[in-house]
């Protein structure tokens, strides 16, 4: 049996929205979707083929609505954060991996 211990410090959202998050080592994006956010970080949802792990840094982009863009003056928000886990043992049928990022 394994026990778990909440280490979270900030309020978590469920948030299901499009993100891609590009990793420098792959050179390239990977397309997923948000699952939560806080304010410290995200967890998302990433192909299972994304070579992902602890400790990479990479930028996620989470694009806008059009009416958000036109007032914000763009069509994504950046964000930097480090990749802290990577759970690829339940990995769903839709062949998903669940990635935690922390911003920086």
């Amino acid at each position: 049996m394994e026990t778990l211990i909440e280490q979270r410090k900030d309020t978590r959202t469920k948030l299901c929205w499009p993100v891609s998050i590009w990793l420098p080592e792959a050179n390239r994006f990977f397309n997923g979707r948000s699952s939560n956010i806080s304010k410290a970080g995200v967890f998302i949802r990433l192909p299972m083929t994304a070579p992902i792990r602890p400790g990479h840094v990479v930028e996620i982009n989470f694009p806008r609505t059009e009416e958000l863009a036109k007032e914000k003056g763009q069509f994504a928000r950046i964000k930097s954060g480090k990749v802290v886990r990577v759970e690829r043992k339940d990995i769903l049928q839709d062949a998903n991996i669940g990635v935690a990022i922390e911003f920086e």
